[in-house]
């Protein structure tokens, strides 16, 4: 596969056009993993991947289908559990821009995936959709534009899903992030109602381990920043307010996934049933929707690392 690679003092990135323009691997200059380490051999799809894009909605989608405009929109379900997951630009091919060492940009068109190719996209509007990796000083921006390019409105949604490599000489990060509201949900990890106030052991407000906890909830009324501090190091993410939502999710290698989300998990279905603060948007012919979500590197990461894999 084609890998794009950006490098500045302090970051190098490598990223897959053919696979969703996910990004491969993210470490400091130094050789240490940001983002969980991804061998280029291992990857099938972009769930193998350090980080994958979310549009035209993020995360899943109940039984997927929903109803929007009056009519019933019925998609083909892409998990086990008959749920529509993760949108449908994650696994295909972008178009790439090089603009220079420390930036690129990668573009996606559903019209170029018509019906008659037998690889038809899985959402009934006409979109399309701008990523952009840029690299400078101590700080990696990945910005996200979704535009309706069809006659007719459309739901919308945008999201990042990375997953961050949790430890460093055997430490495990504090994690800390201010959210004041969280969902409860059900055996498929759909929320069942309005966001409620967090409980004590869910609260990252004051900073906290994961440890053993395993991890699977949407979190919103957050104020767009979070951190996770390894003593000698940290990473601050930061996203703009279009993210309205994070998902906190301990995956089964041991990374950890912060993913800065524009909507609720099955935001379509809640809104159509009067559940309020789900963030569901609506683009109009021609209209976008965009954000960008920042990492900020602090104190050492640079000196080689002494342990570089996940645990588990």
């Amino acid at each position: 596969m084609n890998v794009q690679a950006l490098r500045n003092e302090f970051f190098t990135l490598e990223v897959l056009p053919e696979v969703g323009a996910s990004i491969l691997n993210l470490r400091a200059a130094s050789g240490r993993p940001i983002m969980r380490e991804v061998k280029l051999e291992d990857v099938k799809t972009s769930s193998q991947c350090a980080c994958f894009t979310l549009a035209p909605y993020s995360n899943r989608i109940r039984d997927a289908k929903f109803t929007f405009g009056g009519q019933e929109v019925a998609l083909k379900p892409t998990t086990s559990d008959g749920l529509a997951q993760h949108g449908d630009v994650r696994n295909r091919p972008w178009q790439v821009s090089p603009a220079g060492p420390s930036r690129l940009a990668c573009t996606f068109d559903s019209r170029a995936f018509p019906d008659t190719t037998g690889t038809d996209m899985n959402w009934p509007w006409a979109f399309t959709v701008r990523v952009e990796y840029i690299l400078h000083g101590p700080h990696f921006d990945t910005s996200i534009t979704l535009t309706n390019v069809d006659s007719r409105e459309m739901p919308a949604g945008v999201g990042f899903h990375p997953y961050f490599t949790r430890l460093h000489e055997g430490v495990d990060p504090l994690l800390s992030f201010d959210a004041a509201l969280a969902y409860d949900t059900d055996e498929r990890v759909l929320p069942t109602g309005e966001a409620r106030p967090v409980a004590p052991a869910e609260d990252y407000r004051t900073p906290s381990r994961i440890g053993e906890r395993q991890v699977d909830r949407a979190y919103t009324a957050w104020d767009q920043i979070a951190v996770l501090d390894w003593g000698e190091r940290c990473l601050t993410i930061t996203a703009d307010n279009i993210f309205s939502h994070l998902i906190v999710y301990t995956a089964p290698d041991g990374s950890l996934a912060l993913e800065p989300v524009s909507h609720a998990t099955d935001a379509f279905n809640l809104a159509a049933r009067g559940v309020a603060g789900v963030d569901m948007r609506t683009l109009a012919p021609g209209q976008s929707l965009a954000g960008t979500m920042r990492l900020s590197l602090g104190g050492a990461w640079s000196g080689e690392p002494k342990l570089l894999s996940q645990r588990g």
